[in-house]
């Protein structure tokens, strides 16, 4: 009786997970036809008989997906209404699904520069604040994550998680609560710009030495200078990610040459 139980258990475990993975492509597909612009704001999406059919999935995925949708800003459903598209200024633009979706295709400027724009604001001054609340243990997980970046290079996956941990660490050591609840979403801004750059090219520009001075001028308890260096990694990380939307891809670029 036991095995049986524990059989069906497993199976249902197994379900569970199938309608998790489900529900979240869905959601997925959904949001980037939202943050690409082929739904707009305003329009109404298919109703939820009518989606489950044409998807072949059923109503209770879908709605689990809409749900997701609206968790982060993107929908919102209303009886008699239907589920319509939010206006942008509603949209979670920091939760890095949001963050994965717009970069799926080619962010316009105006976004990519507003991202920028965010992080010029939040990081010099987090910078600062680290310089000189920083705690031994928060100074060594940014040591260890600029060691990682140097293992592992920014063009693999293990370089740029590497990179996101020594933003959140250091935004960690800001010691102030509402600047580390930005974590996440700096963390998939930087990854997921850090990705855009190299997209058809690898990077140009090592960033690293960047990150070095930044982690030196927090070490050395001088906000000035942490401010002043976080600045410049970001500037400098903006300039490469306009040049990379200006050149070819590699292959494209010896093709023309030849």
């Amino acid at each position: 009786m036991s095995s049986k139980k524990s059989s069906a258990a497993r199976a249902n475990a197994r379900a569970r997970r199938k309608s998790l993975r489900l529900h979240g492509t869905i959601a997925r597909d959904l949001g980037v036809l939202i943050v690409s612009g082929r739904y707009k704001p305003g329009d109404i999406l298919n109703g939820e008989i009518d989606a489950s059919d044409r998807l072949q999935v059923s109503r209770t995925a879908y709605r689990e997906a809409v749900r997701i949708l609206a968790a982060k800003g993107l929908v919102e459903s209303r009886p008699k209404v239907g589920t319509r598209v939010s206006p942008q200024a509603r949209w979670h633009m920091l939760d890095p699904d949001v963050l994965s979706w717009i970069f799926e295709f080619e962010p316009d400027d105006t976004l990519l520069a507003n991202l920028f724009e965010l992080r010029k604001i939040v990081e010099p001054e987090a910078a600062a604040l680290a310089a000189l609340r920083r705690t031994d243990e928060e100074l060594k997980a940014m040591e260890k994550a600029l060691e990682g970046m140097a293992a592992h290079t920014l063009a693999s996956e293990a370089g740029r998680l590497a990179d996101q941990e020594f933003h959140s660490a250091m935004l960690r050591a800001s010691g102030n609560a509402f600047i580390v609840s930005l974590t996440s979403g700096v963390g998939a801004a930087v990854s997921w710009t850090t990705i855009f750059k190299q997209r058809h090219n690898p990077l140009r520009r090592d960033p690293i030495p960047d990150h070095q001075k930044v982690y030196e001028a927090v070490k050395a308890s001088d906000p000035k200078a942490a401010h002043a260096a976080m600045l410049n990694l970001v500037e400098l990380a903006q300039l490469d990610t306009t040049n990379s939307r200006k050149a070819k891809p590699a292959k494209a670029a010896a093709s023309a040459r030849g």
